[in-house]
């Protein structure tokens, strides 16, 4: 009986080359002829959802191929599938599958927008620089010099408008200006918004400030923990122009809740049972204290251990 031999399969020119290899409707391109996308805003974590889709590359291969775009130098620029060709490179491939698509530089950063932005668990700073980046290339689209009619005006209002960027994306407006605000924000202070340290509301109101005076609140998180919305109150209603670090930090420190210098002061039985027997009741403890300190205020010794 004859033993089946497994085919070998020798490269060819092409594939040597880097060259696309026409595969099941799709291209096959070497993974070194791909560039990520520049300023590409969503960010590829090595966290365990990359490790589920390095494992289901290495039983499955990649299902939906990833879509780049031709570049002046011969190679490619990724729009959709950053996720995909790092887990690829993970699980040792050495070619991807790709739909090759020519596109303008405002097509491709709306292409690219558009194929990440539903992902689920986005970061807030994903969001804010796929919209202004989304916004930025609508508005360079309609900029044309043959609008001349009040209709053609009108179309080109309506183009660069936040509400459009918003209806493909299930979003208002309004709720686009919010996010593309977070981009007016240090990175350190936009991260502690990505993880929850501040909330969007209060990093929308931080990022009005200048970034001198953001890097000088950023210092005084970092140093103090997190500044409350009534700091912020204060800052706002200051004049920042004339504003010092130092000046800074007192108007923060003095929009601080003052603590309470008078009030009732409670000692908690389970404190007092390490100095009393259990024989001594309420009151005859109240009268030792009191003992205690009026000896004590006799001393003239008033200062703190």
């Amino acid at each position: 009986m004859a033993v089946k031999r497994e085919k070998v399969h020798f490269e060819t020119v092409e594939e040597l080359l880097g060259a696309p290899v026409e595969k099941d409707g799709t291209t096959e391109i070497r993974i070194d002829q791909i560039f990520p996308f520049e300023n590409h805003p969503f960010k590829v974590l090595d966290d365990e959802k990359m490790d589920d889709l390095v494992e289901s590359i290495k039983k499955y291969g990649i299902l939906t191929p990833v879509l780049v775009r031709p570049d002046d130098e011969g190679t490619y620029e990724m729009i959709s599938g950053h996720r995909r060709m790092h887990a690829a490179k993970i699980a040792g491939l050495t070619t991807i599958p790709a739909i090759i698509k020519p596109m303008t530089d405002d097509e491709a950063i709306i292409t690219m927008v558009d194929s990440n932005v539903q992902r689920e668990e986005l970061l807030p700073s994903e969001r804010a620089f796929s919209l202004k980046m989304k916004m930025d290339a609508m508005r360079r689209q309609g900029e044309r010099t043959d609008l001349t009619t009040r209709h053609d005006v009108e179309n080109k209002r309506e183009l660069w408008s936040s509400e459009v960027v918003g209806k493909s994306m299930g979003m208002g407006g309004r709720q686009v200006q919010r996010y593309i605000r977070l981009t007016e924000l240090i990175p350190e202070i936009l991260d502690y918004v990505d993880r929850k340290r501040i909330t969007m509301a209060l990093g929308i109101e931080i990022s009005y400030f200048d970034k001198e005076l953001q890097g000088w609140l950023y210092e005084y998180m970092h140093e103090n923990g997190m500044v409350r919305q009534a700091q912020i109150d204060v800052l706002k209603e200051s004049n920042a122009d004339n504003l010092t670090q130092y000046s800074m930090i007192a108007l923060l420190n003095d929009a601080l809740p003052k603590k309470k210098s008078d009030g009732k002061l409670t000692l908690s039985k389970k404190k007092l049972d390490q100095f009393f027997p259990a024989k001594y009741d309420t009151d005859s403890r109240e009268k030792i204290i009191m003992q205690l300190l009026k000896k004590w205020k006799e001393d003239g010794s008033h200062e703190l251990p």
